[in-house]
């Protein structure tokens, strides 16, 4: 199995599946998830629609549509309070969930963007410490997901990253 880290678009990436850090609507907002919903096309909001949201911390899967990738596994951060409301434990589960459903469904590689990272204001050293941690250990689990992708897209980021993954 196989861990690496990429300084990109998620949007571009070639991969069974890749992560949608979504809000409880699913219908596209701001950042990843208005960047995944313009580069896929109005189908996939369609088919969100029919989702009826997503709980914080929980993952849903669609179809890719204009995107390089086949998939989508939508997820949930959650909104930086303080981390005195559960947070690191729905953040942890964001990551979970995600490859579950990617083993659910047979895939073999996923990307995940910096969840929670942007607007919901996660401190990025412990969300990173949080992502990395719990992938390597819901790998040990893996019957077929293969390669783990941090999609990185900013700078401040990808340093934490590639000292996390050293």
């Amino acid at each position: 199995m196989k861990i690496k880290i990429e300084h990109a678009d998620i949007t571009t990436l070639h991969t069974d599946a890749i992560v949608n850090a979504a809000n409880s609507s699913l219908l596209g907002g701001g950042g990843v998830d208005g960047a995944i919903h313009r580069a896929a096309g109005n189908k996939l909001l369609e088919e969100c629609r029919l989702l009826n949201g997503c709980e914080t911390g929980k993952a849903k899967i669609t179809k890719a549509y204009l995107l390089a990738c086949k998939h989508i596994i939508h997820t949930v951060g959650p909104i930086w309070n303080g981390g005195n409301k559960n947070e690191a434990q729905l953040l942890t589960n964001c990551y979970k969930n995600s490859i579950l459903l990617a083993e659910k469904h047979k895939l073999r590689s996923i990307a995940f963007p910096n969840i929670s990272t942007g607007i919901y204001g996660y401190p990025k050293k412990q969300a990173a410490i949080i992502a990395v941690n719990t992938v390597k250990q819901q790998l040990l689990n893996c019957k077929y997901l293969e390669e783990v992708n941090f999609c990185i897209f900013d700078n401040e980021n990808l340093e934490l990253y590639k000292k996390l993954l050293k």
